[in-house]
């Protein structure tokens, strides 16, 4: 039995915040190698609504229980899937999935927007 790994997720307020967050939900983490502030970056998208945040870095943003980004760079070649577990505040804790396939359904609904912070 494998031990869960997970991760945070920093800078939503950059983008869409939280609220539209929720367990259960599928994300993708993505290697950002071209990243000018961390060269261990891992971006943090759903399709189709795109980048969403990065995995926390620093000792200031990641919440104890949770990897850094640098820590697990290396445990995959180019994205990996995860999971929202908890949505605290403006925190949220993604659970890595390696070994899930990803699959995206889009329900369209016509009366949400999401707008950049």
């Amino acid at each position: 039995m494998e031990i869960p790994v997970y991760v945070a997720i920093t800078g939503l307020n950059h983008y869409y915040g939280t609220s539209f967050l929720k367990p259960g939900q599928l994300v993708q983490l993505i290697k950002d190698p071209d990243n000018p502030y961390d060269q261990e970056a891992i971006r943090v998208e759903i399709p189709p609504i795109g980048k969403i945040g990065y995995v926390a870095n620093s000792i200031y943003t990641v919440p104890k229980g949770c990897r850094s980004a640098g820590r697990i760079y290396d445990s995959f070649e180019h994205q990996v899937g995860g999971i929202v577990r908890f949505v605290i505040k403006d925190t949220v804790i993604v659970e890595l999935t390696p070994k899930s396939e990803e699959v995206f359904i889009i329900n369209l609904i016509t009366d949400v927007t999401f707008s950049r912070k």
